[in-house]
């Protein structure tokens, strides 16, 4: 009998222990967790878009809100970006804390003056007397097999945009508290989610899957420490990183991986103070390279005192300056790899 008790009791601690574990976590099941809290939290927050509610979005991202909210919070759209953004911003300025779904950010061109000319410079025009807490979300970057006009990476250019805030997650971690925070801000937020990482899962942790977890919005994550180089990127930019760095310690280079998780506000003291570690920087970005991302983290890193740590120029690792083919060999020819951080990063610290 005592040794019956002793063995439920340490049954029953180590059931205990383990709901305290990390579990995982899909990208698509914590976007859908951040939107359900906060719509239930505050009574101003819905989502609006294409297919948002009925058919519970088009990769799934709204799964059961609608059958849980009901109409009034959850709203289908007719196919007019133009249109129903401009309802969503609307809606901001009248007090509402709209989410503004896009299919695929590509379709936000349509939408072009309701983002800049409406959200972003409203609190501005107004002195400050109508603030614009909208989020504009959706999928954003190169998919599978979509060519062109389905493809592009609009991080850079969001991100030139002062008055907006923009948030490119990687993990679910990341897309989580980062959304919790978008809906929470005052300001219009872009928020530049990856398909590709919707099904990803990712381990969470208990404080993660909590209602009240929220991540600050301007702030980096070093995903990975290391000495030797820094290796900075973005959404899905984070994966081939990490992944490269893992290689590279293979060789006995130590990587530090910095996940910049928002592009407005910028984090840049992060950034610095890896380079006065490490000597070397990388930057890995899927977009373009002219005016990119990689390039104002160049230009940041040059006007700034940490220029004279540098032992070797900053280098980039960037999608091809073409549109992106349909063909899909020509397609991965036109996509950053790990292979590519692997050899930019050799080139900085002048391994053969």
């Amino acid at each position: 009998m005592a040794l019956r008790k002793c063995g439920n009791l340490f049954a029953s601690r180590l059931a205990g222990s383990s709901s305290r574990m990390a579990s995982t976590m899909t990208v698509r099941d914590a976007l859908n967790q951040a939107m359900d809290e906060e719509i239930k939290r505050d009574d101003r927050v819905f989502l609006l878009g294409e297919e948002v509610a009925q058919y519970d979005g088009a990769y799934k991202i709204s799964k059961g809100l609608w059958k849980k909210h009901g109409d009034n919070r959850i709203i289908d759209t007719p196919i007019t970006e133009m249109g129903f953004t401009g309802i969503a911003v609307g809606a901001a300025f009248a007090g509402l804390r709209p989410i503004c779904e896009f299919m695929t950010f590509n379709f936000s061109m349509q939408a072009i003056d309701q983002i800049i000319n409406s959200a972003a410079k409203t609190y501005y025009m107004s002195a400050g007397r109508v603030p614009v807490p909208i989020v504009f979300r959706g999928p954003n970057g190169a998919a599978a097999g979509v060519a062109a006009q389905h493809s592009q990476d609009f991080s850079a250019w969001y991100a030139h945009c002062p008055g907006l805030k923009v948030v490119t997650p990687y993990s679910a971690e990341d897309a989580k508290g980062l959304l919790k925070a978008s809906i929470r801000d005052d300001n219009p937020v872009v928020f530049l989610e990856n398909e590709i990482l919707y099904g990803q899962s990712f381990p969470v942790s208990d404080e993660v899957l909590s209602e009240d977890f929220v991540l600050p919005i301007g702030k980096a994550k070093i995903e990975r420490a290391g000495d030797h180089v820094t290796i900075v990127s973005y959404s899905r930019g984070v994966e081939f990183s990490l992944e490269a760095a893992k290689q590279l310690e293979a060789i006995g280079v130590s990587a530090e991986v910095i996940n910049l998780r928002s592009l407005r506000p910028f984090d840049f003291e992060t950034i610095r103070n890896s380079i006065f570690k490490t000597h070397h920087i990388v930057s890995v970005e899927t977009g373009w390279p002219f005016a990119g991302i990689g390039a104002e983290i160049a230009a940041q890193v040059m006007e700034s005192d940490v220029f004279d740590q540098l032992d070797a120029p900053l280098l980039r690792v960037t999608g091809v300056d073409v549109p992106m083919p349909y063909t899909h060999t020509l397609e991965q020819a036109a996509l950053p790899t790990t292979e590519h951080v692997v050899k930019a990063v050799k080139k900085s610290l002048n391994i053969a």
